[in-house]
């Protein structure tokens, strides 16, 4: 996992932690050496080495490890997920999860920025979803699959919606409208009928998906069933959300 050391000695987190830890273990020596009477100064003093000071390091730890756990080198740790990660750090790549690392906005946290749950509770939800990958990891074959034979092997958990999609672009800008193949497919877009990260449209975000070997291309989707043809020539004349009429890339 290629986490900078240099940039968790930095984080201010890391400092406090360190620093509650150390105070806390200096309050409880100072008790157990000097012995001193149990009188109200010296209970206070221990309840801040034995409850507050540790409280306040586990949360700054947690904090920390949550931090960490949104890195693209994180995902890397499993050696199964590197061609995932290699694609999308690849400056050459022309995948959608490469070109959205290259986006300031995304980064080196672009796995996490596009994967994460955006509900009420979504960092909750989202860390809980992820101690899935590790029992799958260590608790199946996952762990001594060969990446070529796991990224055959390999399905997405649950239905890609365009929800996270639509947390940056969220439909209703101008800019997006004068896409012709956005104002034809706008509604089935917002239902998720037609997936942002489909073959025809900005998909397959990776080069290893099933959609972009050919392979489930009618995925059933969390909101209800969803055919990713493209939508049948309008009655009026409009445009068709067809990929081959010099729609968005």
């Amino acid at each position: 996992m290629d986490v900078s050391t240099s940039s968790l000695v930095s984080n201010p987190l890391v400092a406090a932690a360190i620093a509650a830890t150390a105070l806390s273990s200096l309050l409880v020596l100072w008790f157990l050496i000097k012995k001193p009477p149990l009188n109200t100064a010296t209970k206070l003093r221990l309840f801040a080495g034995m409850f507050v000071l540790p409280t306040a390091a586990a949360l700054a730890g947690n904090l920390v490890g949550f931090q960490v756990t949104t890195q693209r080198s994180f995902c890397a740790g499993c050696h199964v997920m590197e061609p995932y990660t290699d694609d999308s750090a690849d400056a050459a790549s022309t995948s959608l999860a490469s070109r959205h690392a290259r986006n300031g906005w995304f980064g080196k946290e672009n796995c996490y920025t596009c994967h994460a749950d955006y509900e009420m509770f979504g960092t909750v939800l989202t860390k809980a979803s992820g101690m899935s990958h590790v029992y799958y990891y260590y608790f199946t074959d996952w762990g001594r699959m060969p990446k070529d034979e796991f990224l055959k092997a390999v399905k997405i958990s649950k239905p890609y919606t365009n929800r996270p999609c639509m947390q940056c672009h969220s439909t209703t800008t101008p800019g997006f409208a004068e896409v012709r193949d956005h104002k034809s497919a706008l509604e089935s877009v917002r239902t998720n009928e037609i997936g942002c990260a489909s073959k025809g449209c900005h998909g397959p975000a990776h080069p290893f998906s099933k959609i972009a070997k050919g392979e489930d291309l009618n995925p059933p989707r969390m909101d209800g069933p969803v055919d990713l043809t493209p939508p049948p020539e309008p009655e009026d004349g409009g445009v068709s959300a067809s990929p081959t009429d010099g729609g968005a890339p």
